[in-house]
């Protein structure tokens, strides 16, 4: 198992998120299996394995939708266990869930306004204007109800509500499943800029390929554990390691 501890030059200040030894279970179903993963400021961070391999579940472990039986997530340092995910929220960390979750009976500006505030360090970098400007695409569309938009066009709009909130750490669970090509390429385009203005993220996508463009370091799980931890660099020079756990 090829895993460089890259993460160890990160500062512990500048640690934003760390889970450590995480068992997480659906009922009987032991899912995560001691699984150490570590976010730091500034840090995007593929997370990536096939389907059923436990990706949206460790996601799910850190907001505290799933609480782990064993082991401890912390946020900045503070140990988050049996938190609840509102609380999670409150440390800075936006999670956009698989399947969107936008407010389809609110309009496009109401799905936005509802959710300005300022990050955990009083900035507010990611104003309403801001968020108009990068994505045009809603500017046109304010009006609309969220059950009126297109699926990529909700996805803009999920993205841009977590972004109205600065945060610390963006979470996207597959960022462009189900989007057409040009609109994955607009997601895409955003998630640079998003890593451009200095927020962490965390991607999960099928398109590893898009991925590894973005991210400074990448993490594929199998049967809920760690088989690679390493930077972009090291996933394209070993494209063994592409095959056998993600079949490409």
């Amino acid at each position: 198992m090829y895993r460089p501890l890259i993460w160890e030059s990160i500062e512990v200040s500048d640690t934003l998120i760390h889970a450590h030894g995480i068992h997480t279970y659906y009922g009987a179903s032991h899912i995560l299996r001691g699984i150490d993963f570590t976010v730091g400021r500034g840090e995007t961070i593929g997370l990536m394995g096939r389907n059923g391999m436990g990706k949206s579940t460790l996601l799910k472990s850190i907001m505290g939708i799933v609480p782990p039986r064993k082991g401890t997530v912390e946020i900045k340092g503070q140990p988050m266990n049996g938190r609840p995910t509102f609380e999670v929220a409150q440390m800075g960390i936006a999670y956009v869930p698989e399947g969107r979750g936008i407010f389809g009976n609110l309009s496009v500006v109401e799905n936005l306004k509802m959710a300005a505030r300022a990050g955990t360090r009083g900035q507010r970098d990611w104003t309403y204007e801001r968020v108009l400007e990068t994505f045009p695409r809603l500017k046109e569309r304010l009006g609309h109800g969220g059950q009126q938009l297109s699926g990529g066009e909700q996805q803009m709009l999920t993205i841009g509500r977590a972004l109205m909130t600065n945060p610390d750490v963006l979470i996207l669970d597959e960022a462009t499943e189900g989007l057409a090509p040009l609109i994955a390429r607009e997601i895409w385009r955003i998630c640079s800029v998003i890593k451009d203005s200095g927020i962490s993220s965390i991607i999960v996508d099928k398109n590893w390929k898009h991925v590894t463009q973005i991210t400074d370091r990448n993490v594929i799980l199998v049967k809920g554990e760690v088989v690679f931890e390493g930077t972009s660099d090291a996933l394209h020079t070993d494209p063994s390691v592409l095959e056998q756990h993600l079949g490409v």
